[in-house]
């Protein structure tokens, strides 16, 4: 009986013992499965933008792709048409990179001891005060006693298809040309209770209806004409820049603005010259120079001249529709979906892209150019119009904004902390929100990619 008693204890003893390690092992089970695993991206997608209140009646597009593997990570309507906005400049800074040479063609030019025949090109940084080397310049102002302008091979129109009319005074804005000077703006500055008016041209087109003692005033321009009016106003006016209106004769606007620039009387021939071999090229800045602005600053002007020297290039004129015809069937042929794209900028609601579209266009532009040109040419986090934004993830997103009223875009390269090579494109229209806000969303989805993937 004790024998039994024995055995029956050690059973239950034993059994217990297991129990225990049973539960034990359970317990450990249960803090492994409670260690968070990194959200999928489309469960950060929801969290972070899609569900959010401001986007839920908006429409969005996004669109994330590996690379190195050649695969699609995450896709949410990228094969719905979206209005990009400035996300533009991306096809235009494809263009001029596969296109354009190291550097910009200022001018054509026909050597002669005693005449030199000149053809503008589209370059829109002669006299521009983002470039302080000027060749181009230096070159007219000492080269021969005579200079024939000769009309250039241009077929575009001041304004793009699809801008709003009421940007016209606008400093983002100015209109194209082929031959831009001073970046088509009128500059306005003060010196004491002084107007300053660069180029000085335009100083007797300056009206004052208002008095500038107290430095309080605006400067405001008619809509068709080079008419500027100094009006009183609650600001303390500190400059500003308007644009000036281009006349379709050149010699009716440009030439007498390059004339009193160079100090000096100009030929004009108003007939296109015959294209000969003996065509000079004269070049001004290197041309990752203008894009890095054009993508830094989202610089509409120089997208828009910078297509237009594309043409000129490619398809020998400037215009802007024939050769976005030729470069959809070219260098972009193989798009997933058609674009609707009508000029370099992105200021027209008329462009209509998908988000794949851009990944196609950026995966193309990373399998074809130097991946430190694509860092250079591209704003990184807190930098041009990134700036406020991915702050600590300097070196790890480079990317183009696109913003207009109701409409925000990013597109660009991100690269993840386990060192993965990603392309997006996240796209929003329709919202009602202010465009900061949306922007932090993006930022949110972005910076959990980056650091979880």
């Amino acid at each position: 009986m004790q024998k039994l008693f024995y055995f029956a204890s050690l059973f239950i003893f034993a059994s217990a013992c297991k129990v225990q390690k049973s539960l034990q092992q359970d317990s450990k089970l249960k803090q492994v499965s409670t260690v968070q695993q990194p959200l999928s991206f489309e469960q950060q997608a929801k969290q972070s933008i899609l569900e959010k209140p401001e986007l839920i009646p908006a429409h969005v597009g996004i669109s994330l792709f590996d690379s190195k593997t050649g695969k699609f990570l995450y896709n949410y309507q990228s094969d719905k048409y979206f209005i990009p906005a400035s996300n533009t400049k991306i096809f235009t800074c494809y263009a001029a990179m596969k296109n354009l040479s190291d550097s910009i063609v200022a001018f054509e030019y026909l050597p002669d001891e005693e005449n030199i025949a000149l053809r503008f090109t589209g370059d829109p940084s002669f006299l521009h005060p983002d470039f302080e080397e000027q060749r181009a310049y230096d070159f007219l102002k000492a080269n021969a006693p005579k200079i024939t302008i000769v009309a250039p091979r241009y077929h575009a129109t001041a304004f793009g298809n699809g801008w709003a009319w009421n940007d016209y005074d606008a400093d983002y804005s100015p209109e194209r040309s082929p031959m831009p000077i001073y970046g088509n703006l009128v500059y306005f500055g003060k010196n004491g209770n002084r107007i300053t008016v660069t180029p000085k041209a335009f100083k007797d087109s300056l009206v004052i209806f208002s008095s500038t003692e107290d430095g309080r005033y605006t400067i405001n321009r008619e809509k068709d004409q080079n008419s500027f009016t100094v009006e009183k106003s609650n600001r303390v006016f500190n400059g500003t820049a308007i644009p000036f209106v281009v006349k379709k004769e050149m010699d009716q606007l440009m030439i007498p603005l390059l004339e009193d620039t160079l100090n000096r009387v100009l030929n004009y021939a108003n007939a296109v010259a015959v294209d000969q071999p003996n065509w000079k090229k004269f070049y001004s800045q290197p041309t990752d120079s203008l894009l890095k602005i054009m993508m830094h600053r989202s610089d509409n002007f120089f997208a828009e001249q910078t297509l237009l020297m594309v043409g000129n290039e490619k398809i020998g004129m400037m215009d802007d529709s024939k050769v976005i015809d030729t470069l959809l069937k070219l260098d972009m042929k193989g798009m997933p979906h058609q674009p609707r794209w009508v000029d370099g900028s992105g200021l027209s609601r008329y462009n209509m892209m998908t988000p794949q579209d851009f990944i196609w266009v950026l995966n193309k532009m990373k399998q074809e150019q130097p991946w430190e040109r694509i860092k250079t040419i591209f704003p990184t986090g807190n930098t041009g119009t990134l700036g406020g934004l991915y702050k600590g993830y300097e070196n790890k997103i480079f990317a183009k904004t696109g913003t207009l009223t109701g409409h925000v875009a990013l597109s660009g390269f991100v690269i993840t902390n386990q060192g993965k090579e990603l392309i997006f494109s996240i796209m929003v229209n329709a919202h009602q929100s202010a465009a900061g806000t949306i922007r932090k969303h993006i930022e949110q989805f972005l910076t959990t990619v980056i650091s979880e993937y």
